[in-house]
């Protein structure tokens, strides 16, 4: 196997499902399957409660399916302690919490705790991995800096390079660009895309289309915890899916290999309504 052709995830007819009294969301993963390979770009899109956030917290072991089998970098994630996933896997949270009191050198340096076999750093290197990585992400100068003082997009280049520092084969980003302004949504998914061609795979969650229809290689659409559509943007993004999946009526513009979706208007009744009138003609919403 090429390095190119490098499995660094292998998702293989997982399913899920919380408990009735546990559960903070109704849906349910049900029998997905997919490969990801070293230095791919995949986005996961689909509504708000379809699964997408779920499935990423199976791929890191924070959650367990009920059935199917994860693979990560060619080893069962069933085997795997949660301190030798962290060596491989990193994850990026949507968000950090207000009262996280850290400084952003103590919160990025965090990434390098999988690698710690000692009480105190193991030397050098750490410190250097934690200065190189502040550096790349341009947050240096935020280093005393607590958390909650930052703004949104500092908060979100701290969250990258945290994720960096960790060194990892796979980088999980949940809603990395969520309550950016443009500039700061196009640095995040650029800053992922650069990670991905040094060889990460990276898979990230977006209710932004648009971002990964420009900078995913591979697309995954999951609608009610099933898998709608999986593959190249050019090929997954179109109308009829998103009139499927997200209930909206939208444009897709294809202009010199570039995709751009505008919504126009909702394309069924309100949630409420007794019948569901989706369309479900070849195979694009799952029962």
């Amino acid at each position: 196997m090429s390095c190119d052709d490098e499995l660094t995830v292998k998702v293989d007819n997982i399913s899920f499902s919380y408990g009735a009294k546990k559960s903070l969301c109704a849906k349910t993963l049900k029998g997905i399957t997919i490969d990801a390979k070293k230095g791919q770009l995949i986005g996961i899109m689909g509504p708000n409660g379809c699964g997408k956030t779920t499935f990423m917290r199976c791929i890191n072991k924070v959650l367990k399916p009920q059935e199917g089998a994860i693979y990560i970098d060619g080893k069962d994630l069933d085997r795997l302690k949660m301190m030798e996933v962290a060596k491989i896997c990193a994850n990026i949270p949507a968000d950090v919490p207000d009262d996280f009191h850290l400084s952003v050198e103590e919160f990025v340096a965090l990434g390098r705790y999988p690698f710690v076999t000692g009480i105190w750093w193991e030397g050098e290197k750490d410190e250097r991995l934690v200065r190189e990585a502040m550096k790349a992400y341009h947050v240096t100068h935020l280093k005393d800096r607590k958390l909650a003082e930052l703004s949104s997009g500092e908060k979100a280049r701290v969250l990258l390079a945290k994720g960096a520092v960790q060194q990892p084969k796979i980088l999980l980003a949940d809603e990395p660009s969520a309550h950016l302004d443009l500039k700061f949504k196009l640095q995040v998914m650029q800053a992922l895309k650069d990670l991905s061609r040094q060889g990460v795979t990276v898979i990230t969650a977006s209710h932004d289309i648009n971002l990964i229809a420009k900078y995913a290689d591979l697309v995954i659409v999951i609608s009610d915890g099933g898998i709608v559509s999986y593959g190249p943007p050019a090929e997954v993004i179109n109308e009829e899916i998103i009139r499927a999946v997200y209930g909206v009526e939208a444009t897709v513009i294809r202009d010199n290999g570039e995709l751009y979706v505008i919504p126009l208007r909702p394309a069924y009744p309100e949630k409420g309504d007794d019948e569901d009138t989706r369309p479900r003609e070849k195979g694009i919403v799952a029962d």
